[in-house]
Parts: C-alpha cells; sequence; structure tokens
C-alpha cells in the first residue's frame, strides 16, 4: 500500500486529490490546518507533531510521497505589500514547505519516494501586482532544483507542478485579504495606483478558471510514473504565460502591462 502525504487538502485541489488517490488504492493522509489531521506548514511544533503521528500510523513503513499543495496569494504592488504580507507569504509557500520536506524526508527514503511541489508559472514570469506570489514561487522552485540534485542519491524525485489559474477559493480569499491590507496604506499613496489596481481587478474579473481536474489528474500521473518528469505544465494560459519567459525583457514587460491591466 503506497502512502501519501497531502498538505492544504482542505482545498479544492486537496479535496480532488485526495478522492482520486483513495480510488486508486493509495493510502491518503490528507493534511490542512485545523483538519482531522491537523498540520499547521508554518508552526514547526505542529510539523514534527504531524510527522511523528503519522510515522506511527504507517507501522513501520515509508511514505510513498510528500504533496506540497499547502499555498496561499499575496497580491498588490511591490510598495503597497506590507512586510507582514510579504512575510505571510514566503512562510507559508517557502519556508513550510521546506519544513515539511525536512521533516518527511526520513519517511521517504524508507520508501525511494518523491516529492511533488505545487509551484506556478509565475515562478518563471513574474507578474505585476502579483510579485510576492511570483517571488514565492521562484524561492521554492529553486529549493526544488537543488533539492531534486541532492536527493537523487537516494533515488528521491522532486517534481513541480505548474498549473495556471484554477477554479478555487485561493483567489477570492487573496482578493478579500489585499483588500483589508490596503486599507493600511495611506491614501496619498493609494490614490497613485488608483487605475492600476481598477485595471488590474478587471483582468482578474476577466481571467478563465480551470477546473481543478486537470491539475489533480497530473499530480496522480507524477506520483505513479516509474520516472516522473522534473516539471509538468498544466493549463493553456500557464503555457502562454511561459512563452513570455523567452521574449526580449521590454517587450515581455509592455506586453505583461496590457494583460494584467495596468499599462499607461
Amino acid at each position: 500500500m503506497r502512502a501519501v502525504l497531502v498538505t492544504g487538502a482542505g482545498g479544492s485541489v486537496g479535496t480532488a486529490l485526495t478522492a482520486r488517490l483513495t480510488a486508486r488504492g493509495f493510502t491518503v493522509f490528507p493534511t490542512a490546518r485545523g483538519g482531522a489531521l491537523d498540520l499547521d506548514v508554518t508552526d514547526e511544533t505542529s510539523v514534527q507533531h504531524a510527522a511523528k503521528k503519522i510515522a506511527g500510523q504507517l507501522n513501520g513503513r515509508g511514505l510513498h510521497a510528500l504533496v506540497n499543495n499547502a499555498g496561499v496569494i499575496v497580491q498588490g504592488p511591490v510598495e503597497l505589500v506590507s512586510d507582514a504580507e510579504l512575510r505571510r507569504q514566503f512562510e507559508v509557500n517557502v519556508f513550510g514547505a521546506a519544513a515539511v520536506m525536512r521533516a518527511f524526508l526520513p519517511l521517504l527514503r524508507q520508501e525511494r519516494g518523491r516529492i511533488v511541489n505545487i509551484s506556478a508559472p509565475t515562478a518563471r514570469v513574474a507578474v505585476p501586482h502579483l510579485g510576492p506570489i511570483s517571488a514565492s514561487k521562484a524561492a521554492m522552485e529553486s529549493l526544488s532544483d537543488a533539492a531534486r540534485v541532492e536527493l537523487a542519491n537516494w533515488g528521491i524525485p522532486v517534481v513541480l507542478i505548474e498549473p495556471g489559474a484554477m477554479n478555487t477559493p485561493i483567489f477570492e480569499k487573496a482578493a478579500v485579504a489585499a483588500t483589508t491590507s490596503l486599507k493600511t496604506v495611506p491614501q496619498d499613496l493609494l490614490d497613485l495606483y488608483g487605475k492600476q489596481l481598477t485595471g488590474f481587478g478587471d483582468a482578474m474579473k476577466k481571467q478563465r478558471l480551470s477546473p481543478v481536474d486537470a491539475v489533480a489528474d497530473t499530480i496522480v500521473h507524477a506520483l505513479e510514473a516509474r520516472r516522473p518528469r522534473p516539471r509538468y505544465v498544466v493549463g493553456g494560459d500557464a503555457r502562454v504565460l511561459l512563452m513570455l519567459a523567452h521574449l526580449p525583457t521590454r517587450l515581455r514587460d509592455r506586453l505583461l502591462g496590457q494583460m494584467m491591466g495596468i499599462a499607461k
């Protein structure tokens, strides 16, 4: 029986993934902050407690895979994002993911398991007003790329999934958090970005959100493949965004400004 730990399992992707893995005969440990199997990736004590609890339930067996799915989105112009919000972005998406990897690697080594980290195309193409999430995913990908080489000695693949915009509550939560955070910004500074904020908001409303099914199916494939690929890009919008990475910088900047509704 192959055992898989899924963080952030309370969200749409985590729920869909858990259902698919269970149906395919995996033993799934779906974790979430405040969930039945509690795991707060930003709390080292919580991470260590979950590792000990799951090790006990495995009865001497190891993990087939860890899926680092927990994440948040912090949005807004870099000048207007507070230190607290920027730290929250990295605490969950970077430090939390790294802490979970460290805690569960002993169990992964037992089974020559694998790590699947959920990233985003913004890791490779930073998007205006999404600088914090772009930076956190870039950091996660750098850590993942380094770990892939370091853990190869034990036969532990490290896989990155880069999905496009999905139909999950994370975007709505990000918008609400951004609105709350902007209330602390001085009005004169806020006025400078008035048109940008309106344009970005309109662009976000128009984006087409894909169902989570394709992402969940891709993760399942990465968990079952004998030799999983280092990266999987999921969704047409993700591929379009990554195409911009090959353009000259000034042209890319101009197109991104137009796409996100903040160009003059």
